[in-house]
């Protein structure tokens, strides 16, 4: 009998010791998604989606981004390191490189090659110029490199960031039709990737085109069909449903389907494939998937925050996370995995359609102000001294500014002066202000964490509230306001409690909370603070 409690006991340890950390973890990413979405088409969604995420999960529903630019590169590095671009290096999509002379692509890798049916530059992509380690990371380093970390995105960037340096696989979409990946990875697909893409998963949503999900009347938190604050996908002669998607596909290439709810859909059933055959979640070794949905991000710039496409798309979404969550309930177990859902930005409304209604803002042309700055340059010092401009960054060219005999800082001051001017600016920031910063200006400290001394300008414009750079339809993102910092973060699964804060939260404390609820170092770049409410059970 001694013997036998001996034995139980055991196993009782055992089984224990195996539920310290949940079978799997999925993080998803939402891009371009705001938190106002969950709220607006509430109504239209089912039960088991994104209402039952946050009705039996935790949800924040204040959750910001702490840095500006919001764009999706940083932001999908944000979620994973827990730190900013100040310490993790990416700090826009593609920026300008001192270094290069050139912009240079966030995920840029000249030392790697495609893998799978794609062009020779679209897998030219690693995680090197990542420059901390992600929650993804320290996963595999805290497994001993025994759980597996797969990424995946119609995206590269939001499916080699989230994987991160030491990550098994990251695949993303091909305007093939195929996944993809780099030899950073290893030098051939897996068998189950070439399977999945022989079989031209895409071409059913294509030969079936995009019409409304549900009834029109359904959509009544939107705008009209067509108005004039939408783009037109692929050169369709109006923004109206139906969309015949076999038409733009003969005209283009198999990425029509990005700009459509049909990436998402394609996506989850690669995501579904993963799971089973790379066997996530089978045993009692932690895996982690990282699942970035980018459709959302295509329809919200083309066509906007206001359009019934963008509703159909969120409507569609939903259908797409409530077969997932049960796909994951049955094959995973119910109680055995741990998932978050959150976005990489939010996004603003069209600035005509605000402008329509008396507010007073405008769309600026980044064309133009590059265009400007370039007539103050020649007006003022005799020279063009603007070697870049992007990403709210403005760079001088140092060597003109030297063999002139020119005083840099007054330069700069110069530059400063002239913006400050324009109807569009809020502020300006000198690289010395920015490194100066004592965190006491509220606009400063969001520049200053998103700042690389390494990597960004000699000054940082701040537009003004409402105006975007961009062109007159859809919309855009990168501000410091909360149209474009507020999205959701929901945590659900193994070990969540149900429950819902209103406090001020900010993206950099999901990595480091994963990290204490999965009891693996922090990464390394990350100021470690946490959500304690998703630590308490």
């Amino acid at each position: 009998m001694k013997k036998i409690l001996m034995l139980l006991t055991a196993g009782l340890l055992s089984n224990l010791q195996a539920q310290e950390r949940p079978k799997l973890v999925v993080g998803i990413v939402v891009d371009q998604m705001k938190m106002e979405y969950l709220y607006r088409f509430s109504n239209d969604f089912s039960n088991d989606g994104f209402k039952r995420l946050m009705g039996d999960g935790y949800t924040f529903q204040n959750m910001h981004y702490n840095y500006m630019p919001t764009y999706t590169a940083p932001g999908h590095a944000s979620i994973y390191t827990g730190t900013t671009p100040a310490s993790h290096g990416i700090v826009s999509n593609e920026w300008f490189s001192r270094k290069l002379g050139k912009d240079m692509y966030c995920t840029d890798d000249a030392d790697v090659s495609t893998v799978g049916d794609g062009t020779k530059e679209e897998g030219m992509m690693s995680p090197k110029n990542l420059l901390t380690t992600t929650i993804t990371d320290e996963l595999r380093l805290g497994t001993n490199f025994k759980g597996k970390v797969i990424g995946m995105s119609l995206k590269d960037r939001g499916a080699i960031l989230p994987a991160g340096h030491f990550a098994n696989w990251a695949f993303w979409y091909s305007k093939t039709g195929s996944f993809i990946s780099s030899t950073f990875y290893g030098d051939k697909l897996p068998s189950w990737v070439e399977k999945f893409n022989e079989e031209k998963h895409y071409m059913p949503y294509i030969n079936k085109g995009w019409d409304l999900l549900k009834p029109k009347a359904i959509y009544n938190e939107s705008l009209e069909d067509n108005n004039p604050y939408e783009g037109k996908l692929y050169n369709s002669t109006a923004p109206v449903f139906p969309y015949d998607l076999k038409d733009m596909y003969s005209k283009n290439d198999a990425g029509v389907l990005r700009s459509t709810p049909f990436g998402n859909n394609l996506l989850a059933e690669f995501a579904k494939k993963a799971i089973e055959k790379e066997e996530l979640g089978k045993d009692n070794i932690t895996d982690f998937l990282t699942v970035s949905f980018s459709s959302t991000d295509y329809v919200g710039h083309l066509l906007g925050p206001r359009s019934m496409e963008l509703q159909d798309t969120y409507l569609r979404l939903d259908q797409t996370i409530a077969d997932f969550l049960q796909y994951l309930d049955k094959t995973v177990g119910k109680d055995n995995y741990l998932l978050f859902l959150t976005a990489d930005h939010a996004g603003a409304e069209n600035v005509s359609f605000l402008k329509d209604h008396k507010y007073n803002v405008n769309s600026i042309s980044p064309k133009d102000i590059r265009t400007n700055l370039k007539d103050f340059s020649m007006k003022t010092f005799g020279a063009d001294l603007v070697l870049d401009y992007g990403s709210f960054n403005l760079f001088l060219n140092k060597e003109i500014i030297s063999a002139k005999k020119l005083d840099l800082a007054q330069v700069k001051n110069l530059f400063k002066e002239y913006l400050m001017k324009q109807d569009y600016v809020k502020r300006v920031y000198t690289e010395e202000e920015i490194l100066n910063s004592t965190g006491n200006d509220y606009y400063l400290n969001f520049i200053a964490k998103g700042y690389d001394v390494t990597q960004n300008g000699d000054l940082i414009i701040l537009d003004k509230p409402g105006y975007i750079e961009y062109q007159g339809t859809g919309t855009s993102h990168g501000t410091t306001y909360t149209y474009d910092t507020h999205v959701p973060a929901i945590f659900y699964g193994w070990h969540v409690k149900k429950g819902e804060s209103f406090n001020k939260k900010v993206i950099t404390q999901i990595a480091p909370t994963i990290a204490q609820k999965i009891k693996v170092a922090f990464p390394n770049g990350t100021e470690a603070n946490v959500l304690e409410e998703i630590l308490n059970e």
